[in-house]
């Protein structure tokens, strides 16, 4: 016992940290490497120690004796016997399982038991479950599985709590040979930068060996560029999977402007055009498009159909479930997953560890503002109050109402014209969930309007006129919330959002941090409904981005004329 520490560790895995310690911003920097934020309480902030944060933490190259003796050194008290020797059974178990080729059968993969695990292999075979696979003994510490049950495999054990190391291999795909431009189009020099070297390294290993995993790294860090990295080293033909149109466009763009690839060697595969070429880029939505309910995917055998050395899964935190299926039929293709957060609000985060693989690096967001590298953004909460007539309306409903009745306040029009007087000629983005109160705002601010039924050449060309400047102030719906290059917006005024969604507030904030000419800063606004359901659901959406270390300022507008009041502090 101490009695020093920043943190209480519980017998639940749940670990407090105090907020008013002097060490704090210490404690969490080392916390959030093997334990997830889970509340923020202004006192203590709550964060949960679960195998899937230590299998990611090991992968990371954490041991089971660093992670107890760094939460040792956090801790008030001494840390429970429960918790240090769960720590080190879930720790120990990553890597214990690996997948190698069998050299046995054709066709087969062997499961080997490393580690004192020579017992494993009997206990795998008496579980329900996992006779589907048709495991069989080899020897006393392997059994043999059939290939195709690669994935599914993997994603059963992780399930069980085993993860499973897999090295049996990738084929090398169809080859394809470029290089990066030195000099970009326009003029300027094109050079990876070191994190993104780094992150390269990581996901292939320095021999190359590896080839599954997954980039966490902020909007703005240039994960298009990694991706484009490791598609150079490993000079194959490449599948890219995104999450808009948008967002293929702007990978083809990059390709077309960062590397030798000559425009008939990409295609685009959407709605529009059908194109497979060396590189396809493509979205999830096509691959999982059906004309009715109860027919098959029709264009999903694309992740099959050529002979891909690589497949990139960009926003990989957005794979649907149809796609997670199909990938656990390709295991032999290399796997890169990037993402700015591993945050999934429907719990999947173990069928992405699985299927494509462990968290092989993470660059934090403070790490890189410190360095320049993206933009330094004031985060500010303005609490909005509602008007007698509206609350009455608010107090009326019931469940999710209640919450969208807060949420299109119609107070919060007054100070999104404030604010955007204050920020005089700043680029402004606008950003909401429904499509009502957006174009009721824009109506009455003048301002352009984009939305998912925006036919895709209209929406180009609103994002290019607020690229070139000639528009300074853009209203968004949720289709704006991935992918979307705009390099100089500065400040981002979200007016409502999907519930507690952690993963949609990290990449709204994404929007604004290109770095900025001048003084590198930009600024996030998040209007909120006081004391409503609306207020309760912002404080779960703000939770990853205050464990990436961000802080959100509390403002209260005034009842009639939206005058700020007294600012508070919420770490």
């Amino acid at each position: 016992m101490n009695g020093q520490g920043a943190c209480i560790v519980q017998n639940d895995q749940t670990v407090l940290l105090d907020t008013s310690h002097p060490e704090f911003e210490e404690a969490r920097e080392k916390l959030s490497g093997f334990a997830e934020l889970v509340k923020n309480p202004a006192m203590f902030h709550t964060y949960r120690i679960t195998p899937l944060s230590l299998w990611n933490a090991a992968a990371a190259g954490w041991t089971p004796a660093e992670t107890v003796e760094t939460l040792h050194s956090l801790s008030r008290w001494d840390v429970p016997a429960k918790v240090k020797d769960n720590i080190v059974l879930w720790m120990s178990r990553y890597g214990q399982l690996v997948l190698q080729p069998s050299g046995e059968e054709e066709g087969s993969l062997a499961l080997i038991a490393r580690s004192g695990g020579s017992r494993l292999p009997e206990e795998l075979l008496r579980l329900p479950s996992l006779k589907q696979f048709g495991l069989k003994h080899a020897k006393p510490d392997r059994l043999i599985v059939k290939a195709s049950y690669r994935g599914l495999l993997k994603q059963e054990l992780t399930r069980l709590g085993y993860p499973v190391l897999d090295e049996a291999g990738y084929r090398k795909g169809a080859p394809l040979s470029f290089g990066f431009r030195s000099a970009l189009p326009g003029g300027g020099e094109f050079r990876l930068r070191d994190y993104q070297q780094e992150s390269i390294l990581s996901f292939l290993g320095i021999e190359g060996a590896q080839g599954s995993g997954v980039l966490v790294l902020p909007c703005g860090a240039g994960k298009t560029v990694i991706g484009l990295g490791v598609i150079e080293r490993v000079q194959c033909e490449t599948l890219i999977l995104t999450s808009n149109i948008t967002s293929v466009r702007q990978w083809i763009h990059e390709l077309l402007a960062k590397t030798t690839l000559r425009p008939e060697q990409i295609g685009e595969y959407s709605g529009e055009r059908k194109e497979v070429r060396p590189v396809t880029v493509s979205t999830y939505q096509i691959l999982t498009h059906r004309s009715r309910k109860g027919e098959g995917f029709k264009h999903m055998p694309l992740l099959s159909g050529r002979d891909w050395g690589l497949i990139i899964y960009d926003e990989v935190h957005l794979l649907p479930a149809p796609v997670f299926r199909a990938t656990a039929d390709i295991q032999a293709t290399r796997r890169l997953g990037l993402t700015a957060t591993l945050v999934r609000e429907d719990g999947c985060e173990r069928d992405v560890f699985s299927l494509i693989g462990p968290k092989q690096k993470e660059v934090a967001w403070k790490e890189l503002e410190a360095k320049g590298w993206i933009a330094e953004v004031d985060c500010c909460e303005v609490r909005v109050p509602m008007e007698q007539g509206f609350q009455k309306r608010y107090e009326q409903e019931t469940g999710r109402g209640k919450f969208r009745i807060a949420a299109e306040n119609p107070g919060k029009t007054a100070i999104v014209r404030q604010l955007i007087e204050r920020h005089g000629e700043r680029q402004i983005l606008i950003i909401g969930q429904y499509v009502g109160q957006l174009k009721a705002l824009a109506a009455e601010l003048g301002i352009p309007l984009i939305t998912g039924a925006m036919p895709q050449a209209q929406r180009s060309e609103l994002y290019s006129g607020f690229r070139e400047g000639t528009i300074r102030v853009l209203a968004v719906s949720k289709v704006a919330n991935f992918a979307v290059d705009l390099p100089d917006a500065s400040v981002a005024i979200q007016i409502s959002g999907s519930f507690g969604s952690r993963q949609e507030e990290a990449q709204r904030l994404g929007r604004i941090l290109r770095p900025k000419r001048g003084d590198n800063r930009a600024f996030f606004y998040s209007l909120v409904s006081d004391q409503t359901r609306e207020q309760e659901f912002a404080e779960r959406r703000q939770l990853f981005l205050i464990e990436q270390g961000y802080e959100y300022k509390i403002r209260f507008a005034g009842p009639k004329n939206g005058e700020t009041g007294q600012d508070q502090k919420e770490a």
